[in-house]
Formats: C-alpha cells, sequence, structure tokens
C-alpha cells in the first residue's frame, strides 16, 4: 500500500501535469488563430490543442483529462470569445473527449492514435453542428457535416501523427514515470 506521502507526491503530479497539457493546449489554440490557413471550409482549423487532450487521456485517468479539457475549453473562450463560441467550444470538445475516451477504453492495444484523433476530429466536428442546431434551433445546419466530416479525418489524421510522436518522447521524462500504460 502507497505511503501518504507517495500519494501526495502522485496526485501533486497529475495535477502538474493537467496545468501543463491545459496551458501547452490554450498555447496552441492562440498558435492556431493566428497562422493563416485557409483550409476552404469557413470554420475549419487545425485543432492542434487536440494533441493536448489525446495525449492526456493517453497518460492520465479520465477525470483528469476530463479536467484539462474544461480548463482548456474555459480558457479559450475567456480569451477568445463569448458565450456562442463557448457553446460550440464545449460541446465539440465533449464530443471529441467521449469518442477518443471510449476508444481507449475499447481498444488501447487494438486501436491505432492516429484512427482515435481521427474519429476525435469527427465528434468534434459533430459536437459542433450540434451545438449550433441547439444555438440557431434548426437542424438545417446539418448540411455542412460532409465538409466537416472530411475535415475532421484530415485535421484528426495530422493530430494523430503528432501525438504518435510525442508520447514516447514524453514517455521518456521523470515526470511521466508510472503514468505510462503498459
Amino acid at each position: 500500500m502507497p505511503s501518504l506521502n507517495e500519494t501526495s507526491n502522485l496526485i501533486l503530479k497529475r495535477t502538474v501535469i493537467v496545468a501543463i497539457f491545459a496551458a501547452v493546449a490554450v498555447v496552441l489554440s492562440l498558435v492556431e488563430s493566428i497562422i493563416p490557413v485557409n483550409m476552404g471550409v469557413p470554420g475549419a482549423k487545425l485543432g492542434l490543442a487536440n494533441i493536448m487532450v489525446l495525449t492526456c487521456l493517453y497518460f492520465l485517468r479520465t477525470r483528469d483529462a476530463f479536467m484539462m479539457v474544461l480548463l482548456k475549453t474555459l480558457l479559450t473562450a475567456f480569451i477568445f470569445g463569448s458565450f456562442s463560441s463557448f457553446l460550440f467550444s464545449i460541446m465539440g470538445a465533449l464530443f471529441s473527449f467521449a469518442a477518443m475516451w471510449f476508444l481507449l477504453l475499447i481498444g488501447r492495444k487494438r486501436l491505432s492514435l492516429i484512427g482515435i484523433s481521427t474519429v476525435g476530429g469527427i465528434a468534434h466536428n459533430i459536437g459542433q453542428l450540434t451545438a449550433a442546431s441547439l444555438y440557431f434551433h434548426t437542424t438545417k445546419i446539418y448540411y455542412y457535416l460532409p465538409m466537416l466530416l472530411l475535415m475532421g479525418v484530415l485535421t484528426g489524421i495530422a493530430v494523430g501523427i503528432a501525438v504518435k510522436y510525442l508520447i514516447p518522447s514524453l514517455s521518456k521524462l521523470e515526470l511521466f514515470s508510472g503514468f505510462v500504460p503498459e
């Protein structure tokens, strides 16, 4: 049984990792907002912050990753926007989080990080369209779904590739000892 000191250290390490991941996710969102990328689909973004979401899901407990998603979404909403932007962001983030968490739960060893990220990108776009549908009181917004699905696949692949290379690098750091899943 771990001692009180070991338990306290583990809680502190988790808290530090969540804070670092949330801060990096916010910075990635800021960087993404200034990169002049025309994706050909209005409102489509690279989703760089999702690199940190999937990485956090990989290393930490579900509730830790969920806290990181909430922190990232609240902080970026304070920086960027309005209630409607927060609504769209939180719905996309929650849909994406749930999809990636479920896939990691059922198939961590059988599914690739790129595949999990791709499903997360698609779920994020479905979540945002759902928020838009609720906000504007119309389902006609779903005409936009095919374009956003394509963008979700493309950005999900890019994020998944980044996570695929980030996880082995972070696994070598002392901060992540004890958090690398078997």
